[in-house]
């Protein structure tokens, strides 16, 4: 298993890709060599390329198109999709984030499945929705089609404030992202499941909302709780399992949650950036998305550099 790095270790990484392949990025090996070319700033291939704060370019086209491999990052602008998806095999496997995005998507992805979900319903532009005829009862949730670590999620209790998600709806259409969920609010002890998924690595563990909160967001104040309810734990982890062998997902963080009482559990989300405190910190984290991309070379008969 290639080595985890550390502060050293990064910056002595990036001043090798500056001076290397990201300095040159017409840089090509031989073809009759295999290749591995990698987006992510911390995994090193046979050529190596930044996407942050940019559009993708030709080149960009071509160098995937002619990589055996190419190892992504977990952020990047959407039109990058469209590239991605060009690459002979790629890590992570974003096939269903492609096809499903934003929120709206994965309502759509969960469907399809038919996998257990709060009632759930799904609008593309604000005017979509009556505010004097909502399709749930109050409350229920209201959810921005972007947005992470609870943020654009709303607890509409009545009428006021199902008007003020509305505006918001239309604030962050008018600003190019549209699209928004109402979904039924499910009394679950304010508690979430979050199942990680690195590779082959499945990790569980709850997040609790703080008092007088319903989410659940460790960014936003919530617990981290690892040994509570082992049993629903497992629930959790063998649907999250099941999920990835359907689809391939095999770096995301999944969400779910139960109604009090135990019964689930019902998917809530993927998200495909995610916090890493779960899971023990940064460090950590990379530690076990190094040992998923080894493996994942592996299997098709290719190893990272060095």
């Amino acid at each position: 298993m290639p080595r985890i790095r550390t502060s050293c270790h990064i910056k002595q990484t990036l001043r090798f890709l500056w001076e290397g392949a990201w300095g040159n990025p017409k840089k090509r090996l031989p073809h009759d060599k295999k290749t591995i070319l990698s987006f992510h700033p911390l995994i090193v291939g046979h050529e190596n390329r930044l996407c942050a704060g940019r559009e993708p370019t030709g080149d960009d086209v071509e160098a995937v198109q002619a990589a055996d491999a190419v190892i992504l990052p977990q952020g990047f602008y959407p039109v990058w999709a469209e590239v991605f998806r060009r690459a002979k095999a790629a890590f992570p496997e974003y096939g269903v984030r492609f096809s499903h995005p934003g929120k709206t998507g994965q309502a759509r992805l969960f469907s399809e499945l038919g996998l257990p979900v709060p009632k759930t319903f799904s609008f593309s532009r604000a005017k979509e929705a009556d505010l004097s005829r909502p399709p749930l009862s109050y409350p229920f949730v209201f959810k921005t089609d972007t947005g992470g670590e609870g943020c654009g999620v709303r607890l509409v209790q009545d009428e006021q404030g199902f008007s003020r998600a509305l505006a918001l709806a239309g604030q962050e259409e008018a600003a190019g992202r549209p699209g928004f969920l109402l979904q039924e609010y499910v009394p679950h002890g304010g508690r979430t499941l979050r199942v990680a998924v690195v590779g082959e690595h499945l990790e569980a563990y709850w997040k609790t909302a703080p008092k007088g909160d319903f989410k659940s967001s460790v960014a936003g104040g919530g617990r981290i709780e690892r040994r509570a309810d082992p049993h629903l734990m497992k629930g959790g982890v063998a649907a999250a399992r099941a999920f990835c062998q359907r689809t391939g997902v095999n770096l995301a963080g999944l969400d779910f949650i139960f109604r009090e009482g135990g019964a689930g559990p019902l998917f809530l989300e993927i998200n495909w950036f995610f916090g890493r405190r779960g899971l023990g910190g940064s460090q950590r984290f990379y530690g076990l998305l190094h040992e998923a991309v080894a493996k994942w070379l592996a299997r098709r008969g290719l190893r990272l550099p060095g």
